[in-house]
């Protein structure tokens, strides 16, 4: 009996050399490519929040399966905690938006520090956790900005596509601007126009369609251009 079953391990084997051989393995193109995430990952970002609708965001999101990340004020956060806590129990990650909103850039020390600091406390204190990432508002930042974040610990997270839903883009030119989407790439929206809750299943279809799933943003070292600089975040497995 173990002769004969060491013959069929060795008459296996050979099988399995010769597919190899002539490229049929149990690893296809074919089966790779009904992964749900075998092009990768990107990062859907909202910020702003939270805001009257983000409830009715969480919700679309939810129904499609999508998660995504969260950049908020801290005068929002105060203002509506239970909103906070909602984004994280919808399996979304929360990061940092400033507490007022400002112009970071123009404002001077230490008025830019405490924006990001006093934030960083409210959501501290709203959510028990400390946020790893940080979103300047209107992507304004120098070196001062980010000595600051490097002080509280903070990633800068910027981003490779502007959905422009802060402009009056349509639910359709969103998802069309999420389509442009690499693998790795961040894109802005918002969470309060209309058209942004509109454009989340239409996200979802094209996504899926192109293999690609939400992530979350950590860090690289890659230079990722923005402008004429450069910022070091990407979306990766969650």
């Amino acid at each position: 009996m173990p002769e004969r079953r060491l013959r069929g391990r060795v008459t296996a084997l050979l099988a399995a050399s010769t597919l190899a051989v002539f490229g049929f393995t149990g690893t296809s193109e074919a089966a790779s490519h009904n992964r749900p995430c075998h092009n990768g990952y990107v990062g859907l970002t909202y910020d702003d929040g939270p805001s009257a609708t983000t409830g009715e965001l969480l919700a679309a999101l939810r129904a499609n399966r999508l998660r995504a990340t969260f950049f908020n004020q801290g005068n929002h956060t105060l203002e509506q905690p239970d909103l906070v806590r909602a984004e994280l129990r919808a399996g979304m990650w929360v990061g940092n938006h400033t507490y007022s909103h400002p112009h970071l850039t123009q404002i001077g020390e230490p008025a830019a520090f405490q924006e990001i600091a006093s934030t960083q406390w409210a959501l501290r204190d709203v959510t028990g956790r400390e946020p790893t990432l940080f979103r300047p508002p209107y992507g304004e930042t120098d070196d001062q900005v980010r000595a600051d974040e490097d002080r509280i610990g903070l990633l800068e997270v910027l981003w490779t596509v502007d959905s422009r839903d802060w402009a009056g883009a349509s639910a359709e030119e969103i998802a069309a601007a999420a389509h442009t989407l690499q693998p790795g790439g961040i894109i802005l929206m918002h969470d309060w126009p209309p058209a942004t809750i509109e454009a989340v299943p239409l996200i979802a279809k094209d996504l899926a369609e192109r293999g690609l799933c939400p992530g979350r943003i950590a860090y690289t070292p890659n230079d990722i251009p923005y402008g004429d600089q450069v910022f070091h975040a990407q979306a990766v497995r969650p």
